[in-house]
């Protein structure tokens, strides 16, 4: 059965800081991320929600649409997050306009798919035509999710922010 994609909502507080537990253990990077939830979970939401309407966003920020996926049991199994543009230079050449985490203990279930599939939904949603996704070179099961999405591999360059080679996909997104 396929996730239930959701705009961040406290309804769901208890099982978005399982996720947030299950990164700490077990992909410590990629939960920094989502650490400010712990502090005050109803802040965190509210600024999810900011960033979607462009309020409030910090110098060099973008709006950002973000999605949570639920599977049937209740647990937050992954995060999306749609840039609305990608006009500064981080983004341009090191973020793109997509970004999804799939919980480490839901990975190789085929959530990444459903993740882009929704970012792609959502994309196409705010009229973007074409989108940008970026992944590190070495992260074989990303790229591949992107390119069964139909990521067509527009560069591979060293980044200076990752630290290592980054592949650039365009998506263009149906209409």
């Amino acid at each position: 059965m396929q996730p239930s994609a959701i705009a961040p909502t406290a309804r769901v507080e208890s099982a978005f800081l399982a996720m947030l537990a299950d990164f700490e253990a077990n992909d410590p990077p990629n939960a920094e991320v989502y650490a400010p939830a712990r502090a005050d979970f109803a802040a965190y939401v509210e600024a999810l929600h900011d960033a979607e309407r462009g309020a409030g966003l910090r110098t060099g920020w973008v709006p950002c649409t973000h999605r949570w996926l639920v599977d049937a049991a209740g647990s937050v199994v992954a995060v999306v997050r749609l840039r609305h543009n990608i006009d500064t230079p981080f983004l341009a050449e090191n973020g793109g306009h997509i970004g999804y985490d799939v919980a480490p203990t839901h990975r190789r279930k085929g959530y990444g798919h459903v993740a882009l599939a929704i970012a792609l939904w959502e994309a196409q949603r705010i009229g973007l035509t074409r989108v940008l996704l970026c992944a590190v070179q070495s992260n074989a099961a990303s790229r591949a999710v992107i390119e069964r999405g139909g990521g067509q591999l527009e560069a591979v360059a060293y980044s200076e922010f990752w630290g290592e080679h980054l592949c650039r996909y365009w998506v263009h997104v149906r209409r």
